[in-house]
């Protein structure tokens, strides 16, 4: 017993190294935050993830998202550059002879494994599930891409594989068309105000 209470201390001050409790938005969530809309249509690709991987799209808990302090950051962005630099991109076509196959790379992998794998890494440092969405965007060619949303009372943030940079969704060049539902990770939202990005690049 002794020492499971020791195991969860250690578990509890890791996870206060990375965050700390919420607090309020310093600027409006329009301006940080993804609006979400309703459940949509689930990407086939995650679906058939979904299906070998029953344990990680399960229905969580509906919680704020937390304060990533700065140790925090340095771990999110040290996995970013690090899934960026260890993974070499290559298509579903190439690796697997059909498209669509989302799974967790070995060496290579398109833009969902990459963002699968980021996630994973982030949950075993302590991050939760709830806070890292998986999610679809238009890039300004058109082409459909796959990024990961970190939830943070700072705004939303992005994980890129093309990219090493960590940076507020509003800042990067895509549409955003829809991610996981925090309160489920097995099902998606729509992102309502997914042109914000655009509106705001005009603007500047």
């Amino acid at each position: 017993m002794a020492r499971m209470i020791g195991a969860k201390a250690g578990v509890a001050a890791v996870l206060a190294l990375l965050v700390s409790s919420s607090s309020a938005f310093t600027a409006p969530a329009s301006a940080l935050s993804m609006k979400t809309g309703g459940v949509t249509s689930q990407p086939i690709g995650h679906y058939e993830f979904c299906q070998t991987h029953k344990s990680e799209c399960r229905p969580g808990a509906r919680t704020a998202p937390a304060k990533v302090t700065e140790f925090g950051w340095s771990v999110v962005r040290e996995i970013n550059a690090r899934v960026n630099r260890d993974i070499t991109p290559m298509t579903d076509k190439e690796l697997y002879g059909k498209d669509e196959v989302w799974a967790y790379p070995d060496n290579a992998g398109d833009c969902e494994d990459f963002v699968l794998l980021k996630r994973r890494m982030l949950m075993q440092k302590g991050f939760a599930a709830g806070d890292l969405l998986i999610t679809v965007v238009r890039k300004p060619d058109g082409e459909g891409h796959a990024v990961l949303t970190l939830r943070t009372t700072q705004g939303d943030y992005i994980l890129d594989n093309l990219n090493n940079d960590v940076k507020l969704w509003t800042k990067t060049p895509y549409r955003y068309l829809k991610r996981q539902a925090s309160f489920h990770a097995g099902r998606w939202v729509s992102i309502e105000n997914g042109d914000a990005v655009m509106v705001s690049s005009v603007g500047q």
